[in-house]
């Protein structure tokens, strides 16, 4: 039977249901599949099969000729004056999902340096792996140990009773991710993995497809001159079903996405630039912050725990579990008052 997955829109506060892409094949994959034919699952789990089905799905130029531009844009909730490019070159899915907006305009960002911003339209939920916060979520979404890498031992001491953001972008969203806070590259590397579904489904599955997947992971040093002073702050980038590739376009230009800086250790981020682009498909933004150093908006929280909302993740995880939908810039949480919890220098 199909559940209803809703999410709560942070504007208005109203309640939406979701219709979440491929949902059909998502539950038959990560149920009966995963368990009588591993095989066949790890082979649609793996980069060959997840880019044919992108090929498929976001490059065959069919929009125009059979189901309508302007339907198709309607449908996916694309908001034409947004964006940089001419709306006539929008003829694959993979166009209209790489799209680039005015996000100096229209995706306006407090000026409070030391707040921190979502990093892409998407979906959120928030949490702890402090066993004693009540935001405690510790390994639903992820584990720490796979999801910044085993060997990692410095960041691991580092966010062991972190508190984690999970930004889920939907096929439809807007792709380009944005920095969530100004600081300075401390350690970026990609791990690899699969490229299993991000459906709230997959999730609750206990596949912990966030941090099985192929990621890059960015470290950034908060604590410079200038920066937003919330500690480190790991940003981790994660592929899905679909997704072939997260390509680096990060930019100081405050009003475009040219020219683009090569990320590496050294280098200053700012906060909301744009960061990075995930090629066409459902992905996540993970965040984790150093315990202690910030404390997340009240409407999320309040949100989160919300009464009467259908959430995948409240059933599979047995407690209230709602995202909801912010904007890439947005301010989701500010610093603390007293930063005495940070855990030393680097």
């Amino acid at each position: 039977m199909r559940m209803t997955h809703q999410y709560i829109e942070r504007a208005s506060g109203r309640v939406h249901d979701e219709t979440l892409f491929a949902d059909r094949l998502v539950r038959w994959m990560y149920h009966p599949l995963r368990e009588y034919a591993p095989v066949v699952f790890n082979a649609l789990t793996g980069p060959r099969v997840s880019s044919w089905l992108g090929t498929i799905n976001y490059d065959l130029d069919r929009i125009g000729r059979f189901s309508g531009q302007d339907d198709f844009l309607k449908t996916c909730g694309v908001n034409l004056e947004e964006c940089l490019d001419d709306p006539a070159t929008l003829t694959t899915a993979r166009k209209i999902f790489e799209r680039k907006i005015r996000y100096w305009q229209c995706r306006p960002m407090e000026a409070e340096v030391a707040s921190v911003v979502s990093t892409a339209d998407a979906r959120l939920v928030v949490g702890s792996l402090e066993q004693a916060d009540a935001l405690f979520l510790k390994d639903k979404f992820f584990s720490l140990d796979e999801l910044l890498g085993a060997e990692k031992s410095t960041w691991l001491d580092r966010f062991t009773a972190a508190d984690f953001a999970v930004l889920r972008l939907t096929p439809d969203k807007y792709h380009f991710n944005h920095v969530p806070v100004t600081g300075v590259i401390r350690d970026i590397y990609e791990l690899s993995g699969r490229y299993h579904a991000c459906n709230p489904g997959a999730v609750v599955a206990e596949v912990t497809p966030y941090s099985k997947n192929r990621r890059l992971v960015t470290i950034i040093d908060t604590d410079v001159d200038g920066g937003s002073h919330v500690g480190l702050v790991a940003m981790i980038e994660v592929v899905a079903l679909m997704i072939g590739d997260i390509h680096s376009c990060y930019t100081e230009n405050r009003e475009g996405y040219e020219p683009v800086i090569a990320q590496e250790v050294g280098v200053r981020l700012e906060r909301g630039q744009p960061k990075s682009l995930f090629r066409p498909g459902s992905s996540t933004d993970v965040l984790l912050f150093e315990p202690g150093r910030i404390r997340f908006c009240p409407d999320l929280l309040e949100n989160q725990q919300r009464q009467g909302v259908s959430s995948r993740f409240s059933l599979g995880f047995g407690q209230p579990l709602v995202e909801t939908d912010v904007q890439v810039r947005s301010t989701i949480a500010l610093p603390q008052a007293d930063p005495s919890a940070s855990q030393g220098e680097l």
